[in-house]
């Protein structure tokens, strides 16, 4: 059985393909204005890296914040659901799992069959999410991997206490006026974030295994602060960002 999952989020949109629970292939693309065309434009590419097209494909499902713009989807699964299939199926053991996307984080408690058994969500404010990494990266004039490997240098920590993105932003600009070193920033807002992340894995409760998943766990520096947020050993997934799109492509196969 050939099968995709779609995930749609808030800035990009990723294609998994699966045959008989194998992977063929994965693909992202930046999410447009019109979510639709852009969506069919990821599965374009991955059915072509695959060697496939679309009438080769028995089931399509959408997760993520637009999957309801997939009209061509044949069912949707929570960002919750798709979370947790996916991360069972590449670490079985894993009984918490932790996902910051651009625009919220998730903390997400399964069992030993990834059956969801509670989840708690932050989509209230963007300092908990990689949207606030990279605004502040831009403040700095750096890239994002560069913003991740500088806040690993810094041997210094300063705190910013700010709950919101735009108080949080202000205070980062203070420090840049004040001249003080990019690496030490790049810590500070890290660390911001961690904590943030911290405070709804704990009220989920953290069970071992814990896996990261999202865009933002393929940032080394956000990682380590979280790390020492939660002073517990995180196991971050292989591709972390496709995790929502391969759980989305998992039930059909199942």
């Amino acid at each position: 059985m050939t099968n995709a999952g779609i995930d749609i989020g808030a800035k990009a949109i990723k294609v998994v393909i699966l045959k008989n629970g194998q992977m063929l292939s994965r693909h992202a693309v930046l999410a447009g204005f019109d979510t639709r065309e852009s969506a069919e434009q990821a599965l374009d590419e991955a059915l072509r890296e695959a060697g496939l097209s679309w009438d080769n494909l028995e089931h399509i499902a959408a997760t993520g914040a637009g999957r309801r713009q997939a009209s061509f989807t044949h069912h949707y699964l929570t960002e919750v659901a798709a979370d947790a299939r996916g991360a069972h199926f590449l670490l079985p053991s894993a009984r918490t799992i932790i996902d910051i996307g651009a625009e919220e984080g998730r903390a997400i408690k399964c069992d030993a069959e990834g059956r969801v058994i509670d989840f708690v969500i932050n989509d209230k404010c963007a300092a908990g999410s990689g949207a606030f990494m990279e605004s502040m990266a831009r403040a700095l004039e750096v890239g994002l991997e560069e913003f991740g490997n500088l806040s690993l240098r810094s041997q210094n920590t300063i705190p910013i206490n700010a709950q919101c993105v735009i108080f949080a932003e202000s205070e980062v600009v203070s420090l840049i006026h004040a001249r003080a070193p990019k690496e030490d920033i790049a810590r500070a807002v890290t660390d911001a974030i961690a904590r943030r992340v911290a405070s709804i894995a704990r009220r989920v409760g953290l069970e071992r295994d814990i896996a990261v998943v999202g865009g933002l766990a393929r940032n080394a520096g956000f990682v380590e602060s979280l790390k020492e947020a939660l002073e517990v050993e995180l196991l971050v997934l292989e591709a972390p960002e496709f995790v929502g799109a391969l759980g989305a492509a998992l039930p059909a196969s199942d």
